[in-house]
């Protein structure tokens, strides 16, 4: 049996859906922004993080930096095995693997001295999409439908082509 143009569409788009709509971001140290003196582990403590999320990092340009780091050099507060120095001073971080990121503040004493550090563990983005407990089969199937026809109808010009 062929799969149509209309269900590979289908399929594609609500993937996309499904990861935008669930995906948030989360400004780091929220109004604190990313600065001396505050604890980023209270500041997360409260939060899940999903792959397809994103950290943003607010700071005034030339006064810190965002630096990927791993674990022993979060401990050590050095940059020796970073992945890049962020410097922007709007550093946009989108969580794309599961598993735990350490990030530190490359200048001077701010990680050893000021705590500007921060550690998260990223969960997978199947689990931030879980189904309703009180959906049923039948509620889904007759949600399907719907969606389907509302995506054929916006992307139906799309596939004429």
């Amino acid at each position: 049996m062929a799969v149509s143009c209309y269900t590979i569409v289908f399929i594609a788009t609500l993937t996309v859906l499904v990861t935008s709509i669930s995906a948030k971001e989360y400004i780091v140290g929220d109004a604190n922004g990313w600065s001396l003196d505050y604890d980023y582990q209270i500041w997360a403590k409260d939060k899940v993080f999903f792959v397809g999320d994103t950290l943003v990092f607010n700071y005034p340009p030339g006064a810190h930096n965002v630096v990927k780091v791993n674990a022993t050099d979060f401990q050590k507060c050095t940059t020796s095995s970073s992945n890049g120095i962020l410097t922007s001073g709007s550093d946009v971080i989108t969580l794309l693997t599961p598993g735990v990121k350490w990030y530190i503040c490359g200048v001077g004493k701010h990680c050893e001295v000021k705590k500007m550090k921060l550690v998260i563990t990223v969960l997978p983005q199947n689990l931030a999409v879980a189904p309703s407990p009180t959906a049923t089969s039948a509620s889904i199937k007759s949600t399907v439908p719907l969606i389907y026809g509302f995506l054929a109808t916006l992307f139906g010009s799309l596939l004429l082509i």
